[in-house]
């Protein structure tokens, strides 16, 4: 069966970026700065993962584009390098600095504005999920069955239908799962299986989703199927050349897809 997954290292800090100015960029600044440091571009270069005649490129590129010099060089430095940043340099990386505090609090600022949006912190939460499993559809926890050796739980998609999961009831208690909770399910592609019956209960999958065919993809010896959930979700089932030609699978296709209760990976998300 497969395992449950529980998500508890979703970053809270929904945006970042780092601080550009023009012709000036992080490494650019933080060379400068390791040359104030260390009075040597050797051992500056080194700090900065660097090779020497690099970090010359950059101190030459920033020396051209500013308006006066920012790095000076000369014999027998008292540092041993004989390399310094100019009144200038020292002034542009004042600037930088203060500039990358505001940058940093503003960033701090949005984040926490959209931490105290349920809404939005639910569709980032969702958004940064990522897995190897093909399949990614959210609900909410709407029962909880839990039997001698394994639970039941069922969610309960967008569009209304109710997927059934089988969990370890050490999974359950390690979860803690609980009705109203959102989860995410996480079934692989080769998990389902299509089929345009009638009466899709003939079938002893315990899932069955009704939803119509959106594209077909296939070579010579695969064939993915997209098809569109009521709710708005899609599913892509691995299926074989074959079956796309024995069902006529073809878009506006209405289908069936199934897969088995043991099949989806059951995650929670974790509350901020």
């Amino acid at each position: 069966m497969a395992d449950s997954l529980n998500h508890n290292n979703i970053s809270t800090a929904w945006v970042d970026g780092e601080l550009r100015l023009v012709g000036l960029d992080s490494r650019m600044i933080g060379l400068l700065r390791a040359i104030d440091q260390s009075g040597s571009i050797n051992q500056a270069a080194k700090q900065m993962g660097l090779s020497y005649k690099g970090a010359w490129q950059i101190i030459e590129r920033a020396n051209n584009g500013a308006p006066k010099t920012l790095v000076s060089t000369a014999t027998g430095g008292s540092k041993g390098g004989g390399t310094c940043l100019t009144e200038a340099g020292r002034s542009l990386l004042a600037l930088f600095t203060r500039l990358e505090q505001q940058h940093r609090q503003f960033l701090d600022q949005l984040n926490r504005s959209l931490a105290d949006d349920p809404d939005t912190v639910l569709l980032l939460q969702r958004l940064v999920v990522k897995t190897s499993a093909r399949n990614q559809i959210f609900g909410c926890i709407t029962a909880i069955q839990a039997g001698a050796v394994n639970a039941e739980v069922s969610v309960k998609l967008k569009g209304g239908e109710q997927v059934v999961t089988s969990v370890t009831l050490t999974s359950l208690n390690d979860l803690g799962l609980q009705v109203g909770a959102d989860a995410v399910l996480l079934v692989n592609s080769a998990d389902i299986t299509l089929t345009v019956d009638s009466d899709p209960y003939r079938f002893t999958a315990r899932n069955r989703l009704s939803c119509s065919v959106i594209r077909v993809q296939q070579d010579e010896v695969n064939a993915e199927v997209i098809v569109l959930l009521p709710g708005g979700e899609t599913l892509v089932a691995m299926v074989t050349p074959q079956s796309v030609q024995s069902l006529a699978l073809m878009p506006g296709m209405p289908v069936w897809a199934m897969f088995k209760s043991n099949a989806p990976v059951l995650g929670v998300m974790s509350p901020l």
